[in-house]
Parts: structure tokens; sequence; C-alpha cells
């Protein structure tokens, strides 16, 4: 059995973990960043970093693809507008403008090259890799989960540190062996992938009918790619309810063929099945903790995913930089510190937002009418502005003018009629600090 001491041990090396890894390692910390796959590794998801994530990618000084010496195989394609598709195949067209602290575009990159050159700055920049699975999480003292002394690994392997950073997904095992996640109140969603062999311009998302005022509890996406690919795929949310997960992989090939109807896709068939790659999310925090005493949850196992539309890599990064920040500053109170600021970053919208989901979620005719509502033609034109900003959760640092003004009045809206639900009521405190 090996031994070694860090000052933190961070699990998992997607956005969010090589992040903390990377600015740990940058602040003079002794860091192991822990994996079980090696890299470069895949990962379903719908490869589109948003313009939160290019800024703080910019604000980090890393390329949008990772890090400079560390290119992917094909270079990213930046991205701007996004089409939004109704169920009865109207569309409208939401714009990506330039905020006052983010960029109007952001970037379309694999996960296995954006994810691989981000865990290479976190090595660069002095912390250890690690490659194996978590085992157990190990507690300072008997009878005290509150503290931690580190983590085991499954040959054996200690690695001992009086801080650990979750960033090991939606089905978290440190979350789940510090007692942070109620499963029974979690928002969970699966999301499958699959690359076609087709150029697609613009960013496209489907409030999809499997069937007629049925909507899908959740939405379709094609995206563009590198190499002329396009990225398709369903996210589904499936609330406390893992066991519906798999409507998702079976639905998929039935919403690669409306996308023919609806002349999103032409003629490529769907690459071999091998190339299908499925997830699990986690959003909107709800049954979840993000932190307490020497454990810090980031990303994905934080239930930072965006409820509406599926976005993540953006808050695994800021949630990735923040635990850091949290640490260097005062690493005894680091999970107070790092709650409170996820808090001001993110509970007021998520709140909102996983409510909402909540109520789309159950309800297949109301999401079907709001998709149908949101998409014909005058309505889409008056809110685009706002919505794009409101679903992306860019009001904060949006300039002023109609479309801020729109958002947070749907901010406002929101929070009234979602108040007294049960999701909403997750946020009062102390769940945040």
């Amino acid at each position: 059995m090996t031994r070694s001491r860090f000052d933190v041990v961070v699990v998992g090396s997607g956005p969010g973990g090589s992040v903390a890894a990377f600015v740990l390692a940058r602040g003079g910390a002794r860091v192991a960043l822990v994996d079980k796959a090696r890299f470069p590794r895949d990962k379903a998801c719908g490869d589109l970093v948003g313009p939160r994530g290019v800024a703080v990618l910019s604000q980090l000084g890393l390329e949008p693809w990772g890090a400079a010496g560390h290119p992917p195989t094909a270079p990213p394609v930046r991205v701007s507008d996004m089409l939004v598709v109704g169920p009865s195949g109207r569309s409208v067209v939401l714009p990506s403008g330039e905020g006052i602290d983010f960029p109007g575009h952001g970037w379309a990159v694999p996960r296995h090259a954006f994810d691989a050159a981000l865990r290479a700055a976190a090595i660069d920049a002095g912390a250890l890799p690690v490659t194996g699975r978590v085992q157990h999480l190990r507690n300072a003292a008997a009878g005290d989960p509150g503290t931690v002394a580190g983590v085991e690994l499954d040959d054996g392997t200690q690695l001992d540190a009086p801080v650990v950073i979750g960033a090991d997904g939606a089905t978290s095992v440190v979350g789940e062996q510090a007692g942070l996640v109620d499963p029974r109140r979690a928002l969970w969603g699966f999301a499958v992938r699959s690359y076609l062999d087709e150029p697609v311009e613009l960013p496209t998302i489907v409030i999809w009918e499997p069937a007629r005022w049925r909507g899908f509890p959740g939405y379709g996406w094609i995206f563009p790619g590198p190499d002329g690919r396009a990225n398709a795929g369903l996210g589904l949310g499936t609330l406390a309810d893992r066991r519906a997960g798999a409507t998702a992989v079976r639905q998929l090939p039935h919403f690669l063929d409306d996308l023919r109807r609806l002349g999103l896709r032409k003629g490529a068939e769907p690459g071999p099945r091998a190339a299908r790659l499925g997830g699990w999310l986690k959003m909107g925090i709800v049954g979840t903790t993000p932190a307490a005493g020497g454990v810090l949850l980031v990303g994905d196992a934080a239930g930072l995913v965006n409820p509406l539309q599926g976005e993540g890599i953006a808050q695994a990064m800021t949630s990735g930089r923040a635990a850091a920040h949290a640490v260097l500053a005062e690493p005894a109170r680091a999970a107070a510190r790092y709650g409170s600021e996820l808090a001001r970053m993110h509970a007021r919208y998520q709140r909102v937002a996983a409510a909402l989901h909540v109520t789309m979620v159950g309800r297949p005719r109301v999401a079907a009418a709001a998709g149908r509502v949101l998409t014909v033609p005058a309505v889409g034109r008056a809110v685009a502005g706002g919505w794009a900003l409101y679903w992306n959760d860019l009001v904060d640092g949006a300039p002023p003018g109609r479309d801020r003004t729109t958002a947070r009045a749907a901010g406002l809206i929101g929070r009234a009629l979602t108040r007294r639900t049960r999701a909403a009521r997750w946020f009062e405190p102390p769940t945040m600090r």
C-alpha cells in the first residue's frame, strides 16, 4: 500500500475538477488530480462551451480548447446564435449578444479533446495525475463525518488531504459517501448523443413531441462539430426516477428521423451504434448540499447543470474555480466560503429553473403548449433576446436594454409562480450555506 500527502485531493478530471486543480496548483497547493479513466476519454455531451465558459477560460489564461501546446485533433468551431424549433415546426433564433463580462459566442469542441487539454493544463501547473477509482472517503476521526483525511483508491493507495473536492459527476462517490446527496430529491437527467457525418450551421434545440401534444420531458439537439460533423442527441429529465433514463436511448432513433422531417438533417445515417454514448446529469442543486466539512462538490456532482437547457460545462468551471479560491483563501473554512459563493452565483437562478423544470417534466401537455407558444413567430420575435439571456443564465453581466429587462421580468414572474414549490424550498437556508 502506498500513501501520499497533499493539501487537496481533486476527484474527477472533467472541466470542473481540472479547473479546480489548475487554480490550486498555480496558487502553490499540493494537488492530486484523480480519475478512474485514462485520458483522452470520451463523454456524453453536446460539446458546446457557452459564452460564460469561454469567459472563464479567457480569465484563466487558457485557449478556448484548453492549454496552449495541447491542441485538439481538430480546431474548435465558433458558434453564436441558436435556433429553437418548436413542436409545430416553427422556429425562433435566439441571438447571442456580447455582454459586459462574457463574449457573444461559444465554442463547439469534442469533450475528449477539451477535457484532455484542461487536464494537461492542470498537470502543467503542478497537479499530480493519479489514475484510480475512489473506493472510500476517509474520515479524519471516527464518528466525525464532517472532517476528512483523504481518499482510498481501489488498489489500496491512500491519498491524505484535509480537503477533498468531488468533481466526479452526477453519480458522485464523494458526494454520496460524505452524505451530501439525497437521491430521492435530486433532479436526475439522462443524455444520449450520436455523431452524424453531415454539417450543421446553427446550434439547434428541438422542443420535441414524440406524439402530438405529448411533450418529451426534455429536448433534442443538433449542434455543429469539427470536421463537418454534427452532434445530435436527446436530454431527458427523470426527476428522482433514474429507471426512466432508458427512454432517451429508445427514442433517439425516432428523434433522428424527425430531424429529417424538420429539414434539420438530410441524408447521412447516424454512425455505428458504438458511437452513441449516454450519461447521467444532476440538475438544479436540489437534493445536494454542495459543501460540508472538508468536502466540496463542483459541477455535476453539486447538481449545477442548468435545469432549463442542460448546460453544465460553464457551471463546472466556475464552481471549480470558486472551490479552489475558497481553499486557497482559508482551508479550514473552505466549505463555508465556497457555499456562500455558490449561493451568490447560482441560487437565485437555479431555484426558479429547478421548479420550472419539475413542472415541465411532470406535465407533458404543458411542455408541449409552452413550446408551441414560444415559437409562434410574433411571440418568438418579441421575446427572443430576453429568452436567450434568461435561458442561458446570462442576465447578470448583460448590457442594459430591452432584452435584459425582458429577462429580469421573466425571472421575477418565475420566482413569484414557484416560490412555494417543493423544489424552490430546497434553497432556503441552511442548504446553500
